[in-house]
């Protein structure tokens, strides 16, 4: 196992208060050779976000402390291990201008990235973060109207983001594809996805894209499973798409954590 290519900060206001240096350190413990902070790049500042407390990314304000903090870290570990500083962007339907413009100015910092989908649009300047709370996620059911709808909606913004034009920045891995499985122990649905996932793989295939083998739904109540599911993941190897391991740590205790569980698919 190389790196865990998917840990967060203490700029992410969801997230600990963890120092760089404790996530650095515990990679290193962990015998891994590289670590990617990919950080919640901020938000467009025309973009309200929708989550109950508004805490889905990184301040605009934090920005430049967070690039030179990772440039810093990066030097003083450079001889233990590989740093790479890199965002996770959400893809916002409706705010392609923003993001592309986003990554113009700050993807020539980019050793790593993640495109990720957190957003959903109902309506006109109406949008809900689907991976809050299961009583949020409720809301959106009742919202949306039933939870096949939210499914639905939710792949067809991963396939927007596919095939978004972001510029020569735009980040070259997905980020759980299958996020939408966080609530499915408390939500079941009732819809075929085969086809739906058969067909985004292709599309990710086409496109040079990698994945994200995120390991932190195992560790959420009502998923227990990686993102994406088990099943996608044979699907991708069979179709020779690149998978990346990443924790999703917001805290340094849980880098590399389950990644025993990923040795099959990553030997």
């Amino acid at each position: 196992m190389n790196g865990d290519y998917h840990v967060h900060t203490a700029y992410c206001p969801h997230g600990s208060d963890d120092q760089l240096s404790q996530y650095i350190e515990q990679a290193i413990s962990k015998g891994l050779a590289e670590l990617s902070f990919t950080e919640h790049a901020p938000l467009p500042k025309n973009f309200v976000d929708p989550s109950p407390e508004k805490d889905s990314s990184m301040k605009w304000e934090d920005l430049e402390a967070y690039i030179q903090s990772v440039q810093t870290a990066k030097q003083q570990y450079q001889s233990d291990i590989q740093i790479n500083l890199g965002f996770e962007l959400d893809y916002i339907e409706g705010f392609e201008r923003e993001t592309t413009d986003f990554l113009a100015q700050y993807g020539k910092y980019m050793d790593d990235g993640i495109l990720s989908v957190h957003m959903l649009k109902k309506e006109t300047n109406h949008y809900v973060c689907l991976d809050y709370s299961r009583d949020e996620f409720q809301r959106i059911i009742q919202l949306f109207g039933d939870v096949e709808t939210v499914y639905q909606k939710y792949y067809q913004t991963v396939a927007s983001a596919i095939a978004a034009d972001l510029g020569p920045y735009k980040p070259k891995r997905l980020g759980h594809l299958t996020l939408i499985h966080k609530f499915q122990h408390a939500f079941p649905v009732n819809m075929q996805e085969q086809a739906v996932i058969a067909s985004l793989l292709d599309t990710i295939k086409l496109a040079g894209l990698s994945l994200d083998l995120n390991t932190a739904g195992l560790y959420k109540d009502d998923c227990q499973e990686i993102y994406p599911a088990p099943a996608i993941v044979e699907q991708a190897i069979q179709k020779g798409i690149p998978l990346q391991p990443g924790s999703d740590s917001h805290q340094a205790s849980t880098i590399a954590r389950g990644f025993e569980q990923l040795y099959p698919w990553l030997r």
